[in-house]
């Protein structure tokens, strides 16, 4: 059973099934409120001397301080200051400076929201324990309770009530319920079986969580030693997330101290149901986040045929901290398995358009990070009101087509969602998605936010290709699109995966990475190429127009206009 609270790299965990404070005492006599105010002390000696030194003065040690303050504050939440005088005049040096005395209140209470934070129920059977609506409620009352205690604490220190009431998210950013469950575990994979599932996921926006790294680099190698054979792992540590990848299940095993990554899984892959799980044997196979005893980073993935399950691995590691290895590992694992049964996975954009004028078509834009597939999505969107009668995105970043029995070429998506550069966005709308979008490492660098941008039913429902484009985001050109007449050339043009790296990588200048998929093409390149050319000449075959669209995105002062002149061009040419 997990512990009821733990606290690490900046996040915490609360048990509610082991313990779920209904009251100011309860909250405030936990282990968790002590671990908190412990670790607050400390942090505050780092960072606030002239707070810290003044209170040490009067309790000596780190210990009898953080004693003094959590009986205090239990004191001020029945009592007010005379009273809480007349208990022990010990506590008499709170209140000689009160301005510094709420100082210190309003700092503890800024790094407790700080924090990540996640509530937990762990249910041993389906149907017992807290539900999920039973669960909702109860992550409102906790951040009721917390805002409340606050308020309580620091409004007899002042004097008065507050003026102006600010509802901020005081509780927990998520929560999620968990199951036991009993799935086809081979025996290789028995270190494994005892995690819980998840089986549902609260999100309490705005989510921001903050990664040690905010680019990913190199490529996933293939292992030819299965790196789960033997593990076990320790239940209160780990979580799985079951996954639909597309049409593949996937099981998620993901360390604690990555919850804010196992959580943003929500908004971009579809968690599966009990019912295509239980007793199931998944397809694929994730762990992240395994300390091995290596300090370096280890990502690589391995076939396991005498089981049928595609392995993913990532140790634990500071280098590891982003959700890019964690997104991308499993789409490399999808396409892995992909290619294995014969099925094109594009590295690209999917959307079906219906125009005002009742037009419709089916188009996919392919090319590799930074090329340009989220920026002309978003360029798509914002045409919505002058174009556009319905857009339904099949895919945002990756996908697959898949020759039917029919002789159809029909593509697929693997996300309902989209892991997308903020500064890639339209000026405003990242704000638009603060109720709903997951946002990562906001004022850096490559900041990214999350956002649910289809349903699975729409992504697993399988759309004709009508029109195939290569991003270029390296060279401009008054016209934006351009198609082949030799199937040939097109190849070639879209196997060179050329583009200007615009730092979502450690990649920079202009690069070229095969197919422009770095995620499964690369690694079975001898099979992949097999596929490029029967899938580009039956496409040819079938009438869908094949070219190149120039997205100027990576060309300085273009960043914008040259996605949305693009995108004005293709409905043009729909239109026509």
């Amino acid at each position: 059973m997990l512990n009821e609270f733990s606290l690490s790299r900046g996040r915490a965990m609360i048990n509610f099934t082991l313990k779920y404070c209904d009251t100011s005492e309860k909250l405030l006599d936990s282990y968790g409120f002590r671990k908190v105010v412990e670790v607050f002390v400390r942090r505050l000696k780092k960072r606030e001397g002239l707070i810290y030194n003044f209170y040490l003065d009067a309790f000596h040690t780190d210990d009898a301080l953080s004693d003094a303050m959590i009986e205090v504050f239990k004191l001020l939440t029945v009592f007010d200051i005379e009273e809480v005088l007349k208990v022990d005049n010990k506590y008499s040096v709170f209140f000689e400076d009160k301005s510094l005395f709420i100082e210190l209140i309003e700092l503890l209470y800024g790094y407790w929201r700080r924090l990540e934070r996640f509530t937990i129920v762990r249910n041993k059977r389906l149907g017992e324990g807290l539900q999920s609506v039973r669960f909702s409620q109860a992550n409102n009352n906790f951040n009721e309770l917390v805002l409340a205690t606050y308020r309580r604490i620091e409004e007899t220190v002042m004097g008065y009530k507050h003026r102006v009431y600010r509802q901020l998210n005081a509780g927990a950013n998520a929560g999620l319920t968990l199951n036991d469950i009993s799935w086809n575990c081979p025996i290789e994979y028995r270190g494994l079986s005892r995690i819980p599932f998840i089986g549902s996921v609260i999100l309490h926006p705005p989510f921001i969580s903050y990664s040690k790294r905010n680019t990913r680099e190199g490529l996933f190698q293939k292992h030819n030693k299965n790196p789960l054979e033997n593990i076990v792992l320790n239940e209160d540590d780990w979580f799985v997330y079951p996954a639909k990848v597309g049409d593949l299940l996937t099981f998620v095993f993901f360390h604690k101290d990555f919850m804010a990554h196992g959580l943003t899984l929500a908004n971009l892959f579809e968690l599966a149901k009990e019912s295509e799980y239980i007793g199931k044997k998944p397809d694929m196979i994730y762990l992240f986040g395994y300390p091995d005893g290596e300090n370096e980073k280890r990502t690589f993935y391995h076939k396991d045929t005498k089981n049928d399950i595609l392995i993913g691995y990532a140790n634990y590691t500071d280098e590891i901290d982003y959700f890019g290895y964690m997104k991308k590992m499993l789409l490399t694992l999808h396409n892995i398995k992909k290619i294995d049964e014969g099925d094109l996975p594009i590295h690209g954009a999917m959307v079906n358009i219906v125009l005002r004028n009742g037009k419709e078509s089916n188009i996919v834009i392919m090319g590799d990070s930074g090329a340009g597939k989220s920026e002309s999505l978003e360029a798509f969107r914002t045409l919505n009101e002058k174009y556009i009668k319905h857009m339904r995105i099949i895919f945002d970043d990756m996908g697959f087509l898949k020759l039917e029995n029919d002789g159809k070429i029909k593509g697929y998506g693997t996300e309902i969602g989209a892991f997308v550069r903020v500064d890639d966005l339209e000026s405003g709308y990242a704000f638009e998605q603060l109720d709903r979008g997951i946002f990562t490492n906001p004022d850096k660098i490559n900041a990214r936010v999350t956002i649910p941008v289809s349903t699975y039913e729409i992504i697993s429902k399988g759309y004709e290709v009508d029109i195939m484009l290569y991003a270029n985001n390296y060279e401009d050109s008054e016209k934006k699109i351009k198609f082949f007449e030799d199937v040939d050339q097109a190849i070639d043009v879209f196997e060179a995966g050329a583009r200007k790296a615009k730092g979502t990588t450690s990649e920079k200048g202009l690069v070229k990475s095969y197919f422009a998929n770095p995620f499964g093409a690369i690694q079975e390149r001898e099979t992949n190429e097999k596929l490029v050319r029967e899938y580009f000449h039956k496409m040819a075959e079938q009438g869908v127009q094949i070219g190149e669209i120039n997205t100027s995105l990576a060309i300085e002062g273009k960043e914008k206009d040259g996605p949305r002149n693009a995108a004005e061009e293709l409905f043009q040419l729909i239109n026509q």
